[in-house]
């Protein structure tokens, strides 16, 4: 839908509201949610402040989109059986890569901050391991899921953020291969394609 802004130029609402959470996104993984400033971020998106404020609210509302956004697309991609596929795909996309992580390096980043850390665990972990979990009959569906998380976030850290050079380096096949043998052991409907389909 298309609607005036000041001084009479047409926006997209879909449009601007996507570049305001890819610039979020951005911000918010190279900084992190204190350091990341609501300026900044309508800066990168070519908007102003007040339009931002318009779409978000707040801050706080605009981390929580910005981090939900990332998230439901990957549950909405495919199946619940490819979803730990998914996630490790995006973990193993190049370090050097614009987009690397982005998700990844805002939750390493903000989760000092106990706003935004309850907002990654709210929005980040519940849905994954609600969808996660039902890929076991085991009575510890909801601790195996939580498992396979942790091992994912740490090999985001090593990989994207410290860098680690065999792991940096290695090849993304390669590492899905062992990583998804070993979560059909924890998970047992674990789908082991890679990349996921």
């Amino acid at each position: 839908m298309a609607t005036n802004e000041p001084g009479g130029r047409k926006r997209d609402a879909v449009a601007t509201r996507a570049a305001i959470l890819a610039a979020a996104q951005q911000s918010f993984a190279e900084r992190g949610y204190e350091r990341a400033t609501v300026r900044d971020i309508a800066a990168r998106a070519g908007v102003n402040q007040a339009l931002l404020f318009r779409y978000f609210g707040t801050k706080d509302d605009l981390f929580r989109a910005a981090i939900a956004d990332r998230g439901r697309r990957l549950l909405a991609d495919g199946p619940a059986d490819g979803l730990f596929a998914r996630l490790l795909a995006r973990a193993l996309v190049p370090v050097d890569e614009p987009a690397q992580a982005y998700w990844l390096q805002a939750a390493l980043r903000s989760s000092g901050h106990e706003s935004s850390a309850s907002v990654i665990r709210r929005e980040l972990g519940d849905e994954y391991v609600r969808e996660l979990s039902a890929l076991t009959d085991g009575p510890d569906g909801e601790l195996r899921a939580e498992l396979l998380l942790a091992w994912l976030l740490g090999i985001g850290l090593v990989r994207s953020v410290h860098r680690r050079e065999s792991l940096a380096s290695a090849d993304p096949a390669a590492v899905a291969a062992h990583v998804l043998r070993a979560a059909q052991a924890l998970l047992e409907q674990t789908d082991t394609n890679f990349p996921p389909r």
